[in-house]
This record gives structure tokens, C-alpha cells and sequence, in this order.
């Protein structure tokens, strides 16, 4: 996994071919993605339930700030970690800066 830091402007969003389901057989929440499926804990499903396309890193940030009273820096260590995992497996795309 690579130790960059995703820019607070770079707009975070799924690429054609990935997306979240909800599995009701399982009652849970995945990420699917051709020939590749992601079991979502509930942090997970928040994260990416925020990416939109169009809002910036920072702003879902602090939309899942907001939404959860946390400190910024435990939200925004918990956003790039699990983003930057996505992103190496090609789950989730940026735009504005190289991933």
C-alpha cells in the first residue's frame, strides 16, 4: 500500500463498473467491483457513501465530521487509510491528482 497522502482537493469517486450493494441474503453492505467484492464495516459504508464525484476529499471529510461529532484528524486518518487501499486496488479513482 502506498504511504502518499491524497490531496484535500482531489475528488474521490467509484469508476464505471464499481459500486456499493446492499446484499439483503447477508444483511450487509458491499463494494462490488468486477470479479471483486468488499465486505463494508460501518466505517467503510460512511466513507463511501459520501463520494459522489463532485465534492473534494475535504469536504467529505467534513460532512463525516459533522455527521459524527469526531475530531478532524481521527476522521481524515481513517479517510486516507481506507481510501489509499481502494485506490491501490483500483476502486476508487481521483480526480485533480495523480493517484
Amino acid at each position: 500500500m502506498s504511504a502518499d497522502r491524497i490531496s484535500g482537493a482531489a475528488v474521490p469517486y467509484l469508476p464505471s463498473g464499481v459500486r456499493l450493494h446492499d446484499d439483503r441474503v447477508r444483511g450487509i453492505r458491499v463494494l462490488l467491483a468486477p470479479e471483486r467484492v468488499i465486505q463494508l464495516d460501518p466505517v467503510g459504508h460512511a466513507i463511501l457513501s459520501e463520494l459522489d464525484g463532485r465534492r473534494s476529499l475535504a469536504e467529505v471529510i467534513e460532512t463525516l465530521c459533522t455527521r459524527y461529532d469526531a475530531p478532524a484528524e481521527q476522521i481524515e486518518g481513517d479517510v486516507q487509510e481506507f481510501l489509499r487501499g481502494l485506490i491501490d486496488r483500483r476502486m476508487v479513482f481521483l480526480e485533480g491528482e495523480a493517484a
